[in-house]
This record gives C-alpha cells, structure tokens and sequence, in this order.
C-alpha cells in the first residue's frame, strides 16, 4: 500500500511547523499502526509455526504407525500364506495317502473278487460235470416193470 508523500508550505525559516507536525503525528500512528499489524502478524506466524510442528509431529507419527501397521499386516500376510501353504500341503499329503490306501484297498477287492469269479466258475464247471454224470446215471438206472395191478383187483373183488 503507497501513500501519498505530505507536500507542506514554505514558510519564513522553513516549512509550516504545524502542518509538518500533523505529518509527523500521522506518520507516527501509522508507523505505530504498522508496528502492531506486523507484531500481530508475527504473533500469528508464530501460532501457525507451532501448529505447523506440531501437525507435522503428528503426521510423522501418524507415518510412522502407519509404516508399523504395513510391516504387521506384511508380517501376518506372510504368515497367513505360509500357515495356508502347510495346509494345503498337509491336505494334498493326506488325500495322496487316502488315494493309495483306497487304490490298494481296491486292488485287493478286485483280485479277490478274481479269485472268486474263478472258484465261481470251477464251481460251475464241477457242478455240470456231476450233473452231467448224474444224469448218465439215471439214464442207466433201469426201473422194474410194475406188475399188473388186475389181479390185485380181482383178489379184492373175491373178497368182498
């Protein structure tokens, strides 16, 4: 902000006195006025200055929990991960056990069931063989003759 230079009148011995006086008053107040605004503005510097150390404290600190609570959730992600990679190892090794404990359990049903479709069919086989001989013998079996029954008959018609 300019302000206008104060022009006074010439007088005997120099300048208006009052006139320069009035200046110099003026100029005072303002200088004075001046004084105030910039001690209220150093003041204010000094207010803002502070809250600025102190918000930059806080944001340092704040920074800083921040980058701990990251290097935590790293840690736990890391953890987590390995804790879930022995978990689905440890599963992968028990079903590969179940699966071969299963296919060995399979592998003895199906060779037993071998075994017995086998003596099944040595059964069969047997068993045709003896009814075979069976029926040959049967054929061989001659039956007497069954005598007349008329006699019987008549035997009974005397007696009656």
């Amino acid at each position: 902000m300019s302000t206008q230079r104060p022009t006074f009148k010439v007088v005997k011995n120099g300048y208006d006195r009052f006139a320069v006086d009035d200046a110099v008053e003026k100029l005072a107040r303002r200088v004075d006025a001046l004084m105030e605004q910039t001690e209220d503005d150093q003041r204010q510097i000094a207010q803002l200055n502070a809250q600025l150390n102190q918000l930059s404290a806080r944001y340092k600190k704040a920074e800083e929990t921040l980058a701990a609570e990251k290097r935590a959730a790293d840690n736990l992600t890391q953890i987590s991960l390995r804790e879930a990679n022995e978990i689905i190892q440890t599963a992968q090794s028990n079903a590969d056990q179940i699966i071969r404990e299963s296919l060995k359990t399979a592998r003895v049903i199906l060779s037993e069931l071998a075994e017995l479709y086998n003596e099944a069919g040595d059964v069969r086989d047997d068993t045709k063989e003896k009814l075979s001989d069976l029926v040959e013998r049967l054929d061989d079996i001659s039956l007497p003759r069954m005598p007349d029954t008329e006699w019987l008959k008549a035997a009974e018609d005397k007696m009656r």
